[in-house]
């Protein structure tokens, strides 16, 4: 196998590569661009007009996504996987991966869409305008089909165990082909932002026209590995090989549809998650319930029907969200 299918390997030792170029036995070409960012070109006569950006460990403890990532990349270093589409492969915080950490500083998918700019200067700010221009520069051919999906995980388990966001872009519709894909990869569940973002997928959705999702993907007790990880692996192997998937059957999961209705943000050190440590993220919610409480008297009460609690998170900085109330999409 080229040395450079071992890309997380050298990402997180920090190895620089002796060779930057490789070629699959299939003659897919493999470039090594920086640390953690590797691009697949198609093998002559291959390519599909597709450029596909695959991202993990934006949050370096999210060991998931990373592992599914690093899989990806070995199929096609060993030449089980025969790329027909442009590939941008990228395992986006080194330093809190190799800490196994979910951040070291700020949280590096709050800094896209130009935010490190009017950020604090650091190693997460010079890390996303490094990503920034890798995609610019990934992105820069136009008349082609551009695809990202940023793979994340929750870190904790979910009614709906494996789900999608969709992040705002004004006047896009989410197609149906785009949808069927998500179903293929096992996605149980949609978010679709209402509201500008810095994250990631934002970024390539608002700045490059991709078709951009952030995944979350499944938990399981002990380390187990889900069933629907191997669906998400061939999903993305027929992303990768440019192969649309079938037209729906009725084996198909339902994809559930939701809306932001409120965050919930911290204020001040006063603020006090009013939820079980281990709530599970889609756990609906009764009207009535006391989610959380802050100094002056600020509290967040459950008022909306259908409502459902995502992202939990009590230990956090001031300003920063400690949970988002959803709700049925009509």
């Amino acid at each position: 196998m080229p040395t450079l299918g071992r890309l997380l390997a050298l990402t997180v030792s920090g190895q620089v590569p002796a060779e930057s170029v490789q070629f699959t036995d299939g003659g897919a070409q493999l470039r090594w661009l920086g640390e953690g960012a590797l691009e697949v070109t198609p093998a002559r006569g291959q390519d599909s007009g597709l450029d596909l950006v695959l991202s993990a460990g934006v949050h370096g403890c999210e060991v998931i996504p990373i592992e599914l990532l690093d899989r990806l990349i070995r199929m096609i270093a060993r030449n089980e996987i025969l790329p027909r589409a442009r590939l941008l492969l990228l395992f986006c915080n080194p330093p809190a991966m190799r800490q196994g950490v979910r951040r070291l500083g700020q949280d590096l998918n709050r800094l896209f869409c130009g935010k490190h700019t009017a950020s604090e200067p650091g190693d997460e700010t010079r890390r996303a305008a490094q990503l920034e221009e890798w995609v610019a520069a990934f992105f820069q051919e136009p008349g082609r089909r551009r695809w990202h999906y940023d793979l994340h995980s929750a870190m904790r388990a979910s009614v709906l165990p494996q789900f999608a966001v969709c992040p705002w872009m004004d006047g896009r519709q989410t197609s149906s082909e785009s949808l069927m894909r998500l179903r293929h990869a096992a996605v149980d569940a949609l978010l679709l932002q209402e509201k500008p973002s810095g994250t990631f997928s934002a970024h390539t959705a608002t700045r490059h026209g991709a078709e951009a999702f952030t995944l979350e993907m499944a938990e399981a007790p002990g380390g187990a590995w889900p069933d629907c990880l191997d669906e998400f692996l061939q999903a993305a192997r027929h992303w990768i090989e440019a192969r649309e998937p079938a037209q729906p059957n009725p084996a198909l999961r339902p994809l559930r549809e939701f809306r932001l209705a409120r965050e919930i943000v911290k204020r001040s050190e006063k603020f006090v998650l009013q939820l079980p440590a281990d709530i599970e993220n889609f756990t609906p919610l009764a009207l009535g319930t006391l989610l959380a409480e802050d100094d002056g008297g600020v509290r967040w009460v459950v008022e909306e029907q259908g409502a459902r609690i995502l992202f939990p998170l009590a230990d956090i900085a001031i300003g920063e969200r400690a949970g988002l109330i959803v709700v049925p999409r009509d």
